[in-house]
């Protein structure tokens, strides 16, 4: 990967890009007025890019980039705002002062909407095992203007750990979250806003081993849920308690500690 800066740039975002490839020990490029597709023929490479209001990380062979945004955690946030109903937020049994480790944070829409639930003496920590990406999410949770001062500290209370989600489960002490979650990438495959689409070049997959809920079930007080394709294998290898929605694409698996 190299890092340079948008078209039209200033002074302040030469030097964050500069700082950024640092950080990340890779080269720094200068943009002038070549393309993005341009330098990544020169380069062969990834390109994070750093424009006015947020980070863009282009793959070699994907048009599309990859940037935050909280995507669906927005209009959730105000359906809950607004007293509405959300099934995560009922399959994870969350609520004022409760904890979750979401094992897969992706875009951390789900973390944003659990955040706003448990409040702010609630915990929220969130997994991603590519560090580029969980960079730009972590940026993104702390500048997003959601527009709406509670929602806007519901994303600034996520912590983002880079970290393979198995080994960061064995570090962990016995019952240190109420719930541990697991939204990973559907074996099947169905429409995906672009986002998640150019997510897909970067997830790190680990997939849902036995030594894997093991450790959730260690780490976790009350429950361990599973976010997964209706159709998923995954519901039937372990002892969820699979809650059906009529007519949607995914369902939640629940497994309860006695």
């Amino acid at each position: 990967m190299f890092v340079t800066t948008s078209g039209r740039t200033n002074g302040e975002k030469i030097n964050e890009a500069k700082e950024i490839a640092q950080s990340f020990n890779v080269q720094y490029i200068a943009r002038r007025k070549d393309s993005i597709l341009e330098l990544q023929r020169q380069q062969d490479s990834d390109c994070l890019v750093v424009g006015k209001n947020r980070l863009e990380l282009y793959a070699r062979r994907e048009q599309q980039p990859f940037f935050f945004h909280p995507s669906s955690g927005m209009f959730r946030l105000k359906r809950l705002e607004s007293g509405g109903y959300d099934p995560f937020i009922e399959a994870s049994g969350l609520k004022k002062g409760k904890s979750l480790l979401d094992c897969t944070l992706g875009l951390a829409s789900d973390s944003i909407v659990a955040s706003y639930a448990v409040g702010a003496q609630g915990l929220v920590t969130g997994i991603e095992g590519n560090k580029v990406i969980a960079y730009i999410v972590s940026e993104g949770l702390q500048t997003w203007d959601c527009g709406n001062e509670s929602m806007n500290q519901a994303l600034r209370r996520v912590n983002v750990m880079n970290a393979l989600s198995l080994s960061y489960l064995q570090q962990l002490p016995d019952l240190s979250y109420d719930c541990v979650y697991f939204d990973p990438m559907f074996e099947t495959t169905i429409t995906e806003s672009e986002g998640i689409h150019a997510l897909r070049s970067y997830a790190v997959q680990e997939g849902l081993t036995e030594s894997m809920m093991r450790e959730a079930m260690r780490v976790a007080k009350e429950r361990v849920v599973l976010k997964d394709h209706f159709r998923s294998s995954r519901f039937e290898k372990f002892p969820f308690e699979v809650i059906k929605r009529k007519s949607a694409k995914f369902h939640y698996g629940i497994i309860k500690k006695e």
